[in-house]
């Protein structure tokens, strides 16, 4: 009896979960930003000792973050999760408007040159069937 209803308990706690998990609706933002080789330790540096961290006064959740490299250019490439695209905008244009990021990037820039070349931007729409849950809304928005 007792196996029964630890099996009975797993099995509703395994739903809940599973509920849970298909409520939570993310929304990701996939960046590239082509980088120079002459110049990408500069560009790695005021990333992760600036940029990322004013991001975070502003709600950037970054998910992760690659390097990616071909025989024409290298990239940096890395991934954001957003509650929802209000969200994302707004926290985009007070980061872009922050002081003190307009001034790292003119001390940087001025030392280093140009660090970003070509920039993309992706708001990724789950699929129907991907493990990671998306927002319907996003379907509607593009």
């Amino acid at each position: 009896m007792k196996k029964i209803l630890f099996l009975f308990a797993l099995i509703v706690c395994s739903a809940a979960v599973q509920n849970a998990m298909a409520q939570k609706k993310v929304i990701h933002q996939l960046r590239i930003y082509e980088i120079f080789d002459n110049n990408k330790a500069a560009f790695h540096k005021r990333f992760e000792e600036h940029a990322q961290r004013i991001m975070k006064n502003y709600g950037f959740h970054i998910v992760a973050m690659w390097e990616s490299k071909s025989d024409k250019k290298t990239e940096f490439v890395y991934l954001l999760e957003w509650t929802d695209i209000p969200t994302l905008q707004d926290s985009w244009a007070k980061f872009m408007k922050d002081e003190e990021w307009k001034e790292i990037k003119r001390q940087t820039g001025k030392l280093h040159g140009q660090l970003v070349g070509e920039i993309q931007d992706r708001i990724l729409t789950a699929t129907p069937y991907s493990p990671v849950q998306g927002v319907d809304e996003m379907q509607e928005q593009h």
